[in-house]
């Protein structure tokens, strides 16, 4: 895949953010990198080698539910930027393209 100026400006409007050039060329020297180092890693020899599906060997380690510093809904609102009681307000960030 050949990470180009397309594939950033691609990428830039479906993350929704605004690039410079500078930020742009940043990015397209990052994914290439990135990419270069996902193709070195598929030349190892992974024959026999059993995949990793858990980090740890512990099975169904469950601890006791107990709420603790619990706040207020009040409380919480109280340094939200706008707000709807009981919920926090935010910027509708999809768009519903029909």
């Amino acid at each position: 895949m050949e990470v180009n100026k397309d594939l950033i400006l691609k990428l830039e409007k479906l993350t929704r953010l605004e690039l410079s050039e500078t930020e742009r060329h940043n990015v397209q020297h990052d994914l290439s990198n990135i990419l270069t180092m996902v193709d070195k890693l598929n030349e190892l020899d992974t024959t026999g080698v059993e995949p990793l599906v858990y980090i740890s060997q512990e099975i169904n380690v469950f601890r006791e539910d107990v709420v603790a510093n619990e706040v207020s809904n009040e409380a919480a609102l109280r340094n939200a930027p706008t707000s709807q009681a009981p919920y926090f307000k935010v910027p509708k960030v999809i768009q519903r393209n029909s």
